[in-house]
């Protein structure tokens, strides 16, 4: 009797209680989800130009492309210039310490671009950038 008493509790004893470890890994999966950054792409590649003198810049949160076409893209849509604010707006408030890169394809016309341009900085973004292709 009192052997079966004795690896009863031999065999609690030698059981690893994993309840601590996977709060540890549940709370360190929830840390970097929360503190991950989530960038969202235009949704179109365009063929970017080159620039010898491009940087990168540090706070580009919210993407717009021009297509070959002439047509915007934002949030994986393809929007035109008047649906195009709405969802800067909104992409503004939810990160308001980012800025703005405008992807543009070579065979995008100017005015596009500008208008682009234009209605970040309408929006109150500061810090408008052109994406180009370092050779």
């Amino acid at each position: 009797m009192r052997d079966s008493v004795s690896e009863s509790m031999a065999e609690e004893e030698a059981e690893i209680n994993l309840t601590p470890m996977l709060d540890v890994v549940f709370i360190m999966l929830i840390f970097f989800i929360v503190t991950a950054v989530f960038v969202k792409e235009p949704g179109i590649l365009v063929e970017r130009p080159e620039a010898v003198t491009a940087e990168i810049p540090e706070g580009g949160s919210i993407f717009i492309a021009v297509s070959g076409n002439n047509e915007y893209w934002i949030d994986q849509r393809n929007v035109d210039l008047a649906g195009l604010k709405p969802i800067v707006e909104r992409m503004h408030r939810e990160t308001p310490e980012g800025g703005v890169v405008i992807q543009a394809d070579n065979e995008a016309q100017n005015e596009y671009v500008i208008a682009a341009m234009d209605l970040a900085k309408e929006v109150g973004i500061e810090e408008v950038t052109l994406a180009a292709v370092v050779p």
